[in-house]
């Protein structure tokens, strides 16, 4: 697949459920697994809120500076959603807008930060690989609940894991941020490995669960929403 397709192939969303399917399974194999010499020195977290009572969905990106993790840019874009809840194919009806969201930055992220999965999918495509792929930028997905795979808690202490498998492949790890706090569910979005994603998510999460990259996006989606009801 040339470097052009992964964005032809998103050009519109798939007309049913079996061809978004077909989708995630051929884009699948433009996952890259590995890390390269780019330097990681401003980080885009992601998130859309859905409104309650309404279809309306907002989504945000905010971008920090890693170190001293300011704020250095953040967007908001409202709208809603054409493809419906499906899961294992959630990317189908977020990305479109995240993507809105993205493109209203004026800074050029070195490394998104997804609220949802990567590598840990039915199809080892989740959101922050769909993303990954379609941006060809480096990914990781950070999802609050755990994944539909079996998974032992790590260890109380901050910084402890354990992997996350599926069919014997590691797909991703359960990464315990602050003492005694449930852990985050970690996975490879696009060029990145998981030990990489998961010194990032650590480094990214010095007071909360939450790293602060998808913390401000989740923030700031929720106060806009909050101004719409």
């Amino acid at each position: 697949m040339s470097d052009d397709q992964p964005r032809a192939a998103y050009s519109r969303l798939p007309r049913d459920e079996a061809e978004a399917v077909a989708m995630q399974t051929e884009l699948a194999g433009c996952v890259v697994v590995a890390d390269d010499d780019t330097p990681i020195e401003t980080i885009a977290g992601l998130d859309i809120a859905y409104g309650k009572h309404s279809d309306t969905a907002i989504a945000t990106a905010v971008v920090l500076r890693r170190g001293g993790l300011e704020v250095l840019d953040r967007s908001v874009v409202r709208g809603a959603s054409d493809f419906p809840y499906v899961p294992g194919l959630l990317a189908f009806r977020e990305l479109p807008l995240l993507l809105k969201a993205i493109e209203a930055l004026s800074v050029t992220p070195d490394l998104y930060v997804c609220d949802g999965y990567g590598l840990t999918h039915p199809r080892r495509f989740g959101l922050a690989c769909h993303l990954g792929v379609v941006l060809d930028a480096p990914a990781i997905g950070v999802a609050k609940n755990p994944p539909h795979l079996p998974v032992e808690a790590p260890g109380p202490e901050r910084g402890a894991w354990t992997a996350i498998t599926a069919s014997g492949e590691t797909v991703g790890c359960a990464l315990r941020t602050q003492d005694g706090v449930k852990p985050v569910y970690v996975s490879v979005g696009h060029r990145r490995t998981l030990a990489t994603a998961r010194d990032l998510v650590l480094e990214l999460a010095p007071n909360y669960r939450l790293p602060e990259p998808i913390r401000a996006a989740d923030q700031l989606g929720r106060r806009r929403l909050a101004a719409t009801e």
